[in-house]
């Protein structure tokens, strides 16, 4: 997700003063193919077996590549199957906390900080602790952090558990006969709009973050174009390439805009993208899984190096995000 002083993200600094993203360390899977019985860790392949009840997915509500799984999650059905954690949106220095939960302590890892469950499970570790991550609770070791697989496995090895949600249907969010139509997209959305402002916000050169800038709009503008004439990314359904779009696009205006410093043009003056957005937000699990208390104060109060006063802006109108009732988007 994000850092929080300098130092700790230097090694994530190119020598051109680029944005690097750390890789993943922890990238088991749980899988309807596991060797393993129920009760017991992976098999010889990194393959956890599936279990109700066994798995604990701790999120920041702040971060987009953990609200993926939030929202996934609730599409799915999947909420009496996966628990769910959620940290304090502010991170110290020892990063994320539990301080949500009574006496500060998630009330079923029994740990203070989601650090200790990475160093239970990797004692060497010196990166970054990230969210999402997928822990189970029986050995208290971390399955996944794997944020891109994560989402996708809960669409294809959780399916005996999906459950039907308001409108008496489970959402098919990552289609076999669309994927490799998909996988492009998802792949151009990560790197310039996902990943892209970060690069803008992160950035140390004026280069770096002009070049990023450069490509996170050009893209916002290719998919401005994409959606003139479509409903959502691949159609008429949302899919697993619009999860990840919408978490980015409904923190822009409240964080990239100005804290990222992505301000050609805000979200609410691309027409097609925010009819797509708010069309989205207005669905049940996706508007309703957006704390925007939790993102603009985890931007703002954690990013010191950015944000030194940590003064959290009062703007912008959240109001604009309700839709009429009674209307439609389209």
């Amino acid at each position: 997700m994000s850092t929080t002083a300098p130092a700790q993200f230097a090694s994530e600094t190119s020598s051109r003063g680029e944005w690097v993203r750390q890789g993943n360390r922890f990238t088991d899977r749980v899988t309807r193919d596991s060797t393993s019985a129920p009760g017991e860790g992976p098999d010889d392949q990194g393959r956890w077996p599936v279990e109700a009840g066994r798995y604990r997915l701790v999120v920041s509500l702040a971060c987009p590549w953990a609200h993926r799984s939030v929202i996934v999650r609730r599409l799915l059905g999947l909420e009496d199957v996966i628990s769910l954690a959620v940290v304090d949106p502010v991170r110290d220095e020892k990063g994320w906390r539990f301080t949500l939960d009574p006496d500060g302590r998630d009330p079923v890892l029994g740990t203070r900080y989601l650090s200790e469950t990475y160093l239970a499970s990797d004692p060497d570790y010196a990166g970054r602790v990230t969210v999402p991550c997928l822990v189970d609770t029986v050995t208290g070791r971390v399955v996944t952090n794997d944020y891109p697989q994560l989402t996708l496995d809960l669409s294809t090895e959780w399916v005996e558990h999906h459950r039907p949600g308001p409108d008496g249907t489970v959402p098919d969010l990552w289609p076999a006969d669309e994927r490799a139509d998909m996988q492009p997209l998802i792949d151009d959305v990560y790197a310039d709009v996902n990943n892209g402002v970060y690069r803008c916000g992160f950035a140390t050169t004026q280069e770096a973050y002009e070049e990023a800038f450069d490509r996170l709009f050009a893209r916002l503008d290719a998919l401005e174009e994409r959606l003139a004439d479509r409903r959502f990314l691949m159609g008429e359904e949302p899919r697993e390439v619009d999860v990840r779009l919408f978490t980015t696009l409904v923190r822009f205006d409240a964080v990239y805009h100005g804290h990222f410093k992505c301000n050609r043009q805000k979200l609410t003056e691309l027409p097609n993208l925010w009819r797509y957005a708010r069309e989205l937000w207005a669905r049940p699990g996706w508007g309703d899984t957006v704390d925007l208390d939790h993102i603009q104060r985890h931007y703002y109060v954690t990013h010191e190096q950015l944000n030194p006063t940590r003064i959290v802006p009062k703007g912008p109108d959240r109001s604009v995000w309700t839709l009429p009732a009674g209307s439609s988007s389209r």
